[in-house]
C-alpha cells in the first residue's frame, strides 16, 4: 500500500520526502500513520530497484533538498500495480481506497473497467456475517445495537459504493465504444 502510494503520487510531480510523508499522511494517515522509519526504507526499495530517482535541489532556505522523481520503469510498474492489483487490494478497504486515488494513471478506461468489475464482484459476493444461511439479514436481526449499528453503516457505504461502481462502469463502458 505504501509502495503503491509512493509511485501514485510521484507520478503527478517530484517530491521532497517531506511534503511525500505529509501527502501519504493525507490519503491514508488516519488508518495507517506513515512514520519515517517505514517511509524512507520504502524509498530506498524503490531506488534500488531502479523505480525512481533522487536528485538534489536548491533548498528554500539553506541545505540542498533531495527530490525524488519516478523513473520510466516506475511509471510502467505504478500502471502494473493499478491494472493488476493483488487481491488484497480489491478485497481490503484501506488498500481499496488507496489503489482507486491513482487509477486515474492508468490510461485505459477497459483496463480500470477490469479493476472495478473486481471489487464489484467481490462486493456482490454474500458476506457470512451478513448472511443466515441462504438469507440475507437485516440490522433488525441482531439484538445488540453495536452490531446493528455495524450492519447499518457497512450496508449503508456498500450501498453507496455499488451505485458508484455500476455508474463510472457504464461511464466507462461508453468510453471505450
Amino acid at each position: 500500500m505504501l509502495e503503491l502510494a509512493i509511485l501514485g503520487f510521484l507520478h503527478d510531480e517530484a517530491l521532497h520526502g517531506y511534503d511525500l510523508r505529509k501527502r501519504i499522511a493525507a490519503l491514508t494517515g488516519h488508518v495507517r500513520p506513515i512514520a519515517d522509519g517505514t517511509l524512507y526504507p520504502a524509498i530506498k526499495r524503490l531506488e534500488a530497484a531502479g523505480l525512481l530517482r533522487r536528485d538534489t535541489a536548491p533548498g528554500q532556505v539553506a541545505a540542498p533538498r533531495h527530490m525524488l522523481t519516478l523513473t520510466p520503469e516506475g511509471r510502467a510498474e505504478l500502471r502494473r500495480r493499478l491494472g493488476e492489483p493483488a487481491e488484497l487490494f480489491v478485497t481490503d478497504e484501506n488498500r481499496w481506497f488507496t489503489l482507486l486515488a491513482f487509477l486515474r494513471h492508468l490510461d485505459d478506461p477497459a483496463a480500470q473497467a477490469v479493476v472495478l468489475r473486481r471489487r464489484l464482484d467481490f462486493l456482490t459476493q454474500p458476506a457470512s456475517f451478513f448472511w443466515d444461511g441462504d438469507r440475507p439479514l437485516r440490522a433488525r436481526d441482531f439484538e445488540d445495537p453495536f452490531r446493528q449499528g455495524l450492519f447499518t453503516i457497512a450496508t449503508a457505504t456498500s450501498q453507496t459504493e455499488l451505485r458508484w461502481l455500476r455508474a463510472t462502469l457504464a461511464d466507462l463502458d461508453t468510453a471505450t465504444t
